[in-house]
């Protein structure tokens, strides 16, 4: 079977992660090495595909581990790494990620003017306030999330961003913050 890069996997075939800002994305705790994040997601994901680096940062990329439907190759979760804070940064791959929930709500691989809606409420319910980067991605310093979108063929889906501490302060700028560009470019699979 040829791979199809749109297919996106069905809720029940995605691996169901959780996020606590701050703290950790499934099994990923931010602050972890790169040796780490590959160790805690052995058996669940692939040892990271692809890597690289640019300046003090690093990046890898871990696909889905064996699946035996070809149409979901590709990657599923990439790992961003500043050389003071260790792991700073974990984007989902709308198409075939894991589904991260924070606190019930699904972050990935959703419609994103309806989980802006729900993130929205979300924080207005917490007295938080509800940013947009210079790409109209909302995002929340405050809980170091930002929803990008992500292409699914003719359609959108949800990508979340989620960061460490360190990077919170201007997750929304595209231009100075700490996410590197190489994610703001990201829009295909």
């Amino acid at each position: 079977m040829a791979t199809d890069v749109w297919s996106v996997l069905a809720e029940t075939q995605r691996l169901p992660w959780s996020f606590t800002p701050f703290e950790r994305v499934g099994p990923l705790e931010f602050g972890m090495t790169h040796a780490q994040v590959q160790a805690a997601t052995r058996g669940a994901l692939c040892v990271a595909v692809s890597e690289g680096t640019s300046g003090n940062e690093g990046w890898a990329e871990f696909w889905l581990e064996q699946r035996t439907d070809a149409r979901f190759s590709g990657p599923a979760v990439t790992t961003y790494y500043d050389e003071s804070v260790g792991l700073a940064g974990v984007a989902v791959n709308a198409l075939r990620g894991p589904q991260v929930a924070l606190e019930g709500m699904r972050l990935v691989g959703q419609t994103p003017s309806r989980l802006e809606d729900e993130i929205a409420d979300y924080l207005a319910a917490h007295s938080r306030e509800l940013r947009y980067s210079q790409c109209a991605d909302p995002c929340s310093p405050e809980l170091g999330l930002v929803l990008r979108a992500q292409r699914a063929g003719d359609a959108v889906l949800t990508r979340p961003v989620m960061v460490a501490k360190a990077w919170a302060d201007r997750c929304w700028d595209t231009s100075e913050g700490h996410i590197p560009t190489r994610e703001w470019k990201t829009f295909e699979w």
